[in-house]
């Protein structure tokens, strides 16, 4: 059993993703917590619902389509962070800092309460109504939070089968398995595969099989077999999830070098004119690629001394808020880049090895010292031409100016970050250029007021009302930069706001509200009413010991659990009793009967709850806040210690802390604040007069001035609004003067790459999610044609088999299996002859299929073998003959039996041996040359040995052997029969013959 239900991304043009996968048994797989650049809450209602009820959660992807609202889930979501998460360790690292840039840069993504919502609130408190357009925010997770929820996750590594664990409240996997592949369309993006029983399942949105600068291709392709086929795990399955998006997109003649050379062309011809190129991309996936190939463009022209070269006198940025800890993520993980970039990385480390080497011999030849040691080599991310910048100020003063440069700035959706600051300073500049490097597809679907800046441009772009002007490109193609025409373009900007008044208790309302629902209402939607009590039990239970493992080194912290999972354990007397069903003999006083009659499952028992005891090889576990002493006892029961310092300080024999002895606050008492507050002011004063990894000299000058720019006015506005704040949204227009370029960065499939690889892989099932609705149409009705033959050998009717859903549509996406267990006679076994091919037994058998009566036995579970043991006595010791009845009792089940001896004659000479096994080409070829025959590859799949004779694998894994009379010149002439015999011989040595009588 296979369902499937998108919960974003489905015939849509937002770029969100969600998807949910139930398979047998009641398992959940919630795939991705994509988010759209809006950050609507009412968009997660979906998920919230199923939260209770999920198993495990895969991230395919380090964007905010595919892991946008994690955070937003775990810190406003009861049960979330309990539910284990898997993803490559790629994803993990950019995913903590793109949502750490998320919520630095905006204040929408802490998402805004609903007005409907704030109504109830207020109603249920007894007071007057709120402002119906009073936009309150909720409290966003800091960046320690972001980090401490990412450490949540599981890292896994591609192509490494993995058996995930369930979350306390899911039923149990029975042997789930998944495995990682990889994606190709971001850094550690991922290709899933999911086994569960007989059910095969490839989960592949956002992939890429295009080779790139930085990110190799996905993994679909077998590169033994000589690229020709699917790799066998991901070949086959019985459904198929795929992404729609870009079906309609033709792929650039040239592949990528010829996108590399449109996009360096565009910007030469812009620069050349004294013009800034404005380049938005994300903060975490996609900019890997262009600040590659940016930073070594900028290398290749200022090797070369001609000043005739653009780029060699224009700057080069990179406009992020946490772009550096990204870069430093980059650098740590290039085993996960493309092989070309570990080699770039091994031939600089050698010419800096060797460089550094003849400094030192000729510092020895001169007689004096090593002068300067080698610097350290230029990585693929050791940039020595783009400058990063991190702080708003150094955005200001960039832009404040004005000459050549390229800026690249997040995001691309223009709706946050800095891309969105820098278009508004540039645009009203003729020479200025933005160039898109996604399209954006049709918004029908959208709002007008909903549409963001990037696909308000890129309907610009295709309009193209006020004119195009050509640019003569490197190669003599003219490049298009499409006018704005002075056009207005809206922009909205977002500011925090500290609550005040009416507005401060609207919102305290609101949290009482919130946390009095959560103790009062079950974990769930009303299908897990049942269970969600004691699914609260066992998480309850066993709390401690995941917190344990979380936090290894304790130090006196309580354990930490959901709020809202605390509250409804305090609560539970005030649960309805049909809300706790059985439970209500353990949960509320005075309750002693419960009426069992017309009930299933564990509602027919009294309730036992036995708490799990953790142990290891050295036997319980402890649990040290129970060994706390009394001082360390109401810091973790939640009492600030601190507040009490003068009390402290004057009791005798009180054991002070390290970090409170001769440090002295502001008000001259001593104690933890003040040395938290030293240690912060060295490291802010570290931060301001450092350089970081991007200060490079570039034309002989360095920015120096941007060095001196310090975020203390920032820092202070951030904690200013840190408690209860809501968003003021202020709109003011722009004149729009600057040009429009489009080159594709996005790396993402296109119409050739989904009509190719989607036959080749040939799914049972297709699901096509990820795209508009136009994109959706178009690829299954190409794949209803091309799948026919696959889905089935005769049935008409398959061509449903491909599914598009919209948002909130379950399908059926099962295979019919038939499968029937086949009882061997004990006379045909003991005539089985097994053969170990590789490990494993094989044997063949011919036999005759019959059917033979079997008594049925009733299950051990309900009767103990004493009472079985009595039943056959009483059978025995009685003579009278069966009933009818007991003749029911009996069923039919298939028995292969050894062939009657007229039927062994006959079949005899019709079995045919069976050959076992795989021959590689490459292996007999070494087999061969060891015994003295000459044997090279000629062609493609082809190998030739002493001229004479030619071996073939065809795609089948089928091995063709031809032998020729004649042999070539320029081999020496073997006999033709020595030659054939021995390549046949050396074939069947490395296969299992297993006879077939």
């Amino acid at each position: 059993m296979f369902y499937f239900t998108p919960l974003l991304g489905a015939q849509s043009s937002s770029p969100a993703s969600q998807s949910l996968l139930e398979l047998d048994g009641g398992v959940k797989v919630l795939i991705d917590v994509g988010w759209d650049e809006h950050f609507t809450v009412s968009k997660l209602k979906a998920l919230e619902r199923h939260v209770p009820s999920l198993s495990i959660i895969l991230l395919t992807h380090a964007t905010p389509s595919h892991l946008g609202a994690f955070a937003h889930c775990c810190k406003n979501f009861p049960l979330f962070t309990q539910i284990p998460i898997y993803a490559t360790t790629p994803v993990i690292s950019l995913g903590r800092t793109l949502l750490q840039d998320v919520y630095s840069s905006t204040p929408l993504a802490s998402t805004i309460i609903p007005a409907d919502t704030l109504a109830d609130s207020s109603f249920a408190s007894g007071s007057t109504s709120t402002d119906p357009s009073l936009q309150l925010l909720l409290t966003p997770p800091t960046a320690e939070e972001i980090a401490h929820y990412f450490s949540l996750i599981h890292p896994l590594k591609y192509s490494q089968p993995h058996e995930p664990l369930p979350s306390a409240f899911s039923p149990p996997l029975n042997g789930l398995k998944i495995t990682a592949y990889n994606a190709g369309h971001t850094l550690g993006g991922t290709i899933w595969h999911l086994q569960h029983g007989m059910e095969s399942i490839v989960y592949a949105v956002d992939w890429n099989q295009i080779r790139e600068n930085v990110l190799g291709g996905a993994a679909w392709l077998d590169a033994s077999g000589g690229g020709a086929e699917v790799i066998e795990q991901l070949r086959k399955p019985t459904a198929l999830i795929c992404s729609s998006r870009g079906a309609e997109k033709n792929s650039l003649a040239g592949g990528t070098k010829r996108r590399d050379e449109l996009l360096l062309d565009t910007i030469r011809a812009t620069i050349a004119k004294g013009g800034t190129v404005l380049i938005p991309t994300d903060t975490s996936a996609r900019v890997l690629e262009l600040a590659y190939l940016l930073e070594h463009a900028w290398r290749k022209e200022h090797i070369n001394n001609d000043s005739d070269k653009p780029l060699k006198n224009a700057r080069l940025y990179l406009a992020s808020r946490n772009v550096g800890a990204t870069m430093r993520y980059a650098r740590s993980m290039l085993e996960w880049m493309d092989e070309n970039i570990v080699k770039e990385l091994e031939v600089d480390e050698a010419a800096a090895t060797n460089k550094k080497q003849h400094r030192r011999n000729d510092s020895k030849q001169v007689g004096g010292r090593d002068h300067q040691a080698a610097g350290k080599t230029a990585g693929p991310f050791d940039f020595k031409y783009l400058r990063l910048l991190e702080r708003r100020k150094q955005v200001d003063r960039i832009t404040a100016t004005k000459g050549p440069r390229v800026i690249l700035a997040s995001d691309a959706s223009l709706e946050w970050g800095f891309s969105k600051e820098i278009l508004g300073k540039i645009a009203n500049d003729t020479s200025n250029l933005i160039i898109l490097t996604e399209s954006y597809g049709a918004r029908g679907d959208v709002a007008k007021d909903e549409e963001s800046l990037g696909a308000l441009l890129w309907s610009w772009y295709l309009e193209r009302r006020d004119g195009v002007a050509l640019e003569p490109g490197a190669d003599g193609q003219n490049l298009e930069h499409v006018h704005t025409g002075g056009r207005e373009l809206q922009m909205s900007i977002a500011e925090r706001v500290a609550l005040q008044g009416r507005e401060l208790l609207a919102y305290q309302q609101y949290l009482a509200t919130q946390r009095r629902l959560q103790s009062q209402m079950p974990l769930g939607n009303g299908s897990a009413l049942e269970t969600s009590a004691d699914a609260v039990d066992e998480t309850s239970s066993t709390s401690s010991s995941s917190s344990e493992e979380s936090d290894p080194e304790r130090q006196g912290k309580a354990l930490n659990t959901s709020a809202a999972v605390a509250n409804l354990n305090r609560n539970k007397s005030g649960l309805a009793k049909e809300t706790l069903g059985v439970n209500v003999l353990l949960r509320q006083p005075g309750v002693y009967d419960y009426d069992v009659r017309g009930k299933k499952g564990r509602e027919q028992m009294f309730p036992f709850i036995s708490k799990r005891r953790r142990a290891d090889d050295f036997g319980d576990l402890i649990r040290p806040d129970e060994y706390l002493r009394a001082e360390e006892r109401d810091e973790v029961d939640g009492h600030d210690m601190r507040d009490d310092s003068q009390n402290k300080n004057s009791k005798l024999g009180l054991k002070r802390k390290w970090g409170d002895a001769g440090l002295q606050g502001e008000n001259g008492t001593s104690g933890p604040g003040a040395a938290n507050k030293r240690r912060q002011q060295k490291t802010n004063i570290k931060d301001t007069n450092g350089i970081s990894n991007g200060d490079v000299i570039v034309n002989g000058l360095h920015d120096a001035v941007l060095d001196d720019l310090s975020d203390d006015s920032e820092s202070e506005v951030d904690e200013s609004t840190n408690g209860p704040s809501k968003v003021i949204t202020q709109v003011h227009s722009v004149e729009a003067h600057l040009k429009i370029a489009y080159v594709d960065f996005a790396g993402l499939h296109d119409q050739r790459s989904l009509s190719m690889l989607i036959p080749l892989i040939q799914p049972r099932k297709l699901i096509l999610v990820g795209g508009n609705v136009s994109e959706t149409n178009l690829l299954a009705s190409e794949c209803r044609q091309k799948l026919v033959p696959v889905f089935s050998d005769s049935a008409e009717g398959e061509r449903n088999d491909v599914f598009t859903p919209t948002n909130g549509q379950t399908v059926e996406a099962s295979v019919d299996t038939n499968a029937w267990t086949v009882k061997l006679s004990s006379a045909l076994v003991k005539r089985l002859r097994w053969q170990n091919v590789r490990g494993l037994g094989v044997v063949t058998l011919m036999g005759h299929l019959g059917a033979m009566a079997v008594e049925e036995q009733e299950t051990t579970d309900r009767i103990s073998k004493k009472r079985q043991k009595l039943l056959k006595e009483d059978s025995e010791d009685s003579d009278v003959q069966k009933t009818p009845s007991d003749v029911k009792n009996q069923h039919t089940a298939p028995v292969l039996d050894v062939l009657p001896a007229s039927m062994a004659a006959a079949t005899r000479s019709v079995a045919q041996p069976l050959h076992v096994g795989d021959i590689r080409l490459a292996d007999l070829r070494k087999l061969l040359q060891s015994t003295g025959h000459t044997a090279e590859f000629r062609g493609e799949g082809t190998l030739l040995i002493d001229g004479l004779v030619a071996v073939r694998k065809t795609a089948t894994g089928r091995i063709e052997v031809e032998g020729g009379g004649l042999g070539l010149p320029e081999y020496p002439v073997r006999k033709p029969e020595s030659s054939f015999y021995a390549v046949k011989r050396r074939i069947y040595d490395g296969l299992a013959v297993i006879a077939g009588g």
